[in-house]
């Protein structure tokens, strides 16, 4: 009966074994599946390449970038005088604005965007200040332009800070550009009367 019972035992064992065996060699089939990997050379394709170049025209998806005004800043190829018509400037697009220059741009052009940042205090070149006549009267496009291409010792953020970002830093340019410039009179009157 102990040897009959062992004899079950062993054959049991034997079968799991073999069933197990199987599964690892089901898996095994599955990681190494036939396929061609990069590089690799081809009977298949009368180049003897596996691989293929992308077919011209192909965009990726999310990629396809259509509105010139809002991804590239420009209209018909010139620098944008205004935002784009999904920028909507409200205070939420401001703060969001202000968070992300504070984030990317303080360090170098400072708080107010005088060009005094920390990084210009330790010894690196100082950029111009955002209030000179000349930036002031620029086109919009052209500090969306800067941020995603870079200008001078300032390197692209394209990879860094989103199209829809960019946007939000170049109205809260535009801000701090005003709160820095307005004259007096240009204040509206109840502003007026608390500064005097």
């Amino acid at each position: 009966m102990i040897i009959a019972s062992r004899r079950l035992v062993a054959l049991l064992g034997a079968a799991l074994l073999l069933i197990g065996t199987a599964g690892c060699e089901l898996r095994q089939a599955m990681y190494d599946q036939e396929k061609y990997e990069p590089l690799e050379a081809s009977a298949f394709f009368t180049d003897g390449m596996s691989f293929r170049a992308q077919v011209d025209g192909t965009v990726a998806r999310g990629q396809l970038m259509l509105d010139e005004h809002f991804y590239q800043g420009k209209i018909q190829g010139q620098l944008a005088e205004i935002l784009p018509d999904r920028v909507t400037v409200d205070r939420q697009l401001l703060e969001r604005g202000q968070e992300r220059y504070n984030i990317f741009c303080a360090p170098c052009h400072g708080q107010t965007g005088a060009g005094n940042g920390m990084i210009v205090q330790r010894g690196l070149k100082q950029p111009l200040t955002f209030h000179q006549q000349r930036l002031r009267e620029v086109p919009v496009g052209h500090f969306y332009d800067v941020i995603t291409n870079g200008f001078g010792v300032m390197y692209s953020y394209a990879s860094r800070i989103s199209v829809a970002d960019r946007w939000a830093i170049v109205a809260y340019i535009k801000v701090l550009q005003l709160s820095q410039n307005l004259e007096f009179d240009q204040l509206p009157a109840e502003d007026q009367r608390q500064l005097q």
